[in-house]
């Protein structure tokens, strides 16, 4: 399972960084083979300054050694080797009418001393952080979403994006950090569901990612803005950063087994503001997006 999910990722990071620099038209991809010292190692690749995109990256990797000791305090586990592999991607686009997106999917394996796999899941989703809210936009983007979940099961979709606005959320500023989408952890092998049919059904929402995406940007990002509006992408960006720093579970894994922190920390925007004690004026477009993160809504 682990080498064919990993076949999987580098697949998808290559479809989708081609698609993404067809869209861009100017930037392309750097990438960045890395090893890492404990085992294991990843393909980093990231965009800046194009046409669309002022920064983003589509990072694999896939990890293996000792569990470090903090993260056998978090399993409850003893002398545990583990596995660790998925595809990971933020893009902080140009046009603040653009949102960023966020993307993630993942496979772990723990062993006992003699090698033997002790326990396995996948985990992932993606979800969409406007600046200015389309509705349509929210639609489609959830509306992918749900095709994908249906073909596995009708209640992943409800569920998963129920989980999605829990987790995706600034518990300190009482606000979601976007509109959400799907997310999902811990996915084990049961009566139901194999782990052949959780690949299967993580597959088909990797799958699913450009789909839900790209037209949303096609649609978006040769649209006007002002420097006001560039101010305020600005200013909600900065707590895209707050949330990867203060909650981000993927974030804190890194930086608890070694990871390479240039891959970690590229989820990061190249221009954020953290304006004091800022509010949107009464009955703007940004405090419509304001009173949505608070109160997350049913796009389907």
């Amino acid at each position: 399972m682990k080498n064919k999910f990993y076949q999987y990722i580098q697949d998808l990071q290559n479809s989708i960084t081609s698609g993404l620099e067809a869209i861009d038209g100017k930037a392309i991809f750097q990438e960045d083979i890395w090893k890492r010292p404990e085992g294991g190692g990843g393909r980093t690749r990231v965009i800046e300054n194009g046409n669309v995109f002022e920064k983003g990256g589509v990072n694999i990797s896939g990890v293996h050694g000792k569990l470090p000791d903090s993260m056998q305090k978090y399993f409850g586990v003893e002398d545990a080797d583990f596995f660790a592999c998925g595809l990971s991607l933020v893009l902080h686009p140009k046009n603040p009418m653009v949102p960023t997106v966020h993307a993630n999917w993942r496979y772990f394996e723990m062993y006992d001393k003699e090698g033997n796999i002790v326990d396995q899941w996948f985990g992932g989703g993606q979800d969409l952080t406007p600046y200015y809210l389309f509705d349509e936009d929210a639609k489609h983007f959830h509306t992918t979403c749900k095709t994908a979940c249906d073909k596995h099961n009708p209640e992943f979709y409800p569920k998963y994006k129920a989980r999605c606005d829990e987790y995706f959320y600034n518990t300190h500023r009482n606000e979601g950090r976007g509109i959400g989408g799907l997310f999902f952890d811990y996915c084990k092998a049961s009566e139901e569901m194999s782990m052949q049919k959780w690949y299967n059904f993580v597959t088909q929402v990797g799958d699913s990612f450009l789909e839900a995406y790209v037209p949303i940007v096609e649609k978006r990002k040769d649209l006007k803005y002002t420097k006001e509006q560039r101010d305020w992408q600005e200013i909600r960006r900065g707590r895209y950063v707050e949330f990867n720093l203060v909650h981000d579970k993927g974030t804190l894994f890194g930086l608890k087994t070694n990871g390479r922190i240039e891959s970690i920390l590229m989820s990061l925007p190249p221009h954020v503001q953290w304006v004091y004690n800022h509010h949107p004026e009464a009955g703007s477009e940004e405090e419509r997006l304001i009173n949505v993160l608070q109160n997350p809504k049913d796009w389907v």
